[in-house]
């Protein structure tokens, strides 16, 4: 006898419950709204857990199925269900570059209605979107990062610190991600890394370590390495505020839980030392003591990044190990490791 593991199950039981709604939603005695309103809630069942790509699949075919049931009048109804049908072609795994451009169509083409006739969070949710969609798309050269910055500061506009604090941080911690990765070598450039580091402390206004331990640690870790980046004021004091970051991360970063992470944040934080005097107030006294601390935590990190098959931030560990050499002679850049938050 042939026994099913349980993800066969839970595959059969979504196709017949996919199959069920579609052969309901045909029954001409419902109304048409009711109808409309069952496949969207199936769907958003199926993305909300998932069990397999298949099940995204399934779920942009049922918002599809609810829109062209939709009557003419309700308006509202179908933007709602335009704008979850862009979600799950968000979310699909395997639908590379044309499942974002289909999002994007359908986030571009459910916005109207919505800031006319809906909420202004249900909005806001929407431009959210469109920033994470462009966000990924500017990345494959397929969109403007213009356009996701735009968007962003669109859905900042309604997703305040105070009455959506979770959105705010998301929305703070993407434009932040953007502002580093643009370059820097003009005077905007230099504005944008400020204002990386303005979007992380507005993140670290919502998150705090006993409720949200692994988002504070990414935001205090990118706060870091945005602070090394950073152009203006006293380069010291950004440095040592730098390593006040990584340390709050290490609260809840650690070798046992979160190897790789851990890693990233102490080989971020040898890099900052390594660029500090041992006393910030008489900068000509030398480092010895920071470059110890440096290279052991360089070293720890090296065979953290080999341990978990991360080659590419081991080499980039040993070649500022490399830099560092046995003496104060030569200190690296600052070149904070962003690859893993």
């Amino acid at each position: 006898m042939l026994v099913q593991s349980s993800d066969e199950t839970s595959r059969g039981l979504a196709d017949a419950e996919v199959r069920a709604a579609l052969a309901a939603a045909e029954d001409p005695s419902v109304d048409p709204v009711e109808r409309a309103e069952m496949l969207v809630e199936i769907a958003r069942g199926l993305q909300l857990k998932p069990r397999n790509p298949q099940q995204l699949h399934d779920a942009v075919t049922l918002y599809r199925r609810a829109r062209a049931l939709v009557p003419e009048g309700e308006s509202l109804l179908a933007a709602r269900t335009l704008a979850r049908e862009g979600t799950a072609h968000q979310a699909l795994p395997d639908g590379g570059a044309g499942s974002l451009q289909d999002a994007l169509a359908c986030f571009e083409a459910a916005r109207p209605v919505l800031d006319e006739l809906g909420l202004p969070e249900e909005t806001a949710e929407v431009d959210l979107n469109l920033g994470l969609v462009a966000q990924s798309l500017a990345a494959a050269g397929l969109a403007r990062i213009q356009d996701a910055i735009s968007y962003y500061h669109r859905a900042l506009k309604v997703f305040s610190e105070t009455a959506f604090p979770r959105e705010h941080a998301v929305v703070h911690n993407n434009l932040a991600i953007i502002y580093l990765s643009l370059p820097a070598s003009d005077k905007a450039g230099e504005l944008r890394e400020a204002m990386a580091v303005q979007s992380f402390e507005q993140v670290l206004k919502v998150v705090n370590l006993v409720d949200h331990p692994v988002e504070y640690a990414m935001a205090q870790n990118n706060l870091g390495n945005a602070l090394q980046y950073a152009p203006g004021g006293n380069r010291i004091a950004n440095l040592l505020r730098a390593v006040e970051a990584y340390d709050e991360a290490l609260k809840v970063r650690s070798s046992r839980d979160t190897p790789a992470e851990y890693a990233n944040t102490i080989a971020n934080k040898a890099n900052a030392l390594a660029n500090l005097p041992d006393d910030p107030a008489d900068p000509l006294s030398g480092q010895q003591r920071n470059l110890r601390e440096a290279r052991a935590l360089y070293r720890e990190a090296q065979a953290l990044f080999v341990e978990r098959g991360l080659p590419g931030h081991a080499d980039a560990v040993a070649d500022a190990l490399a830099m560092l050499g046995d003496d104060a002679g030569h200190t690296p850049d600052s070149t904070a490791l962003q690859g893993i938050q």
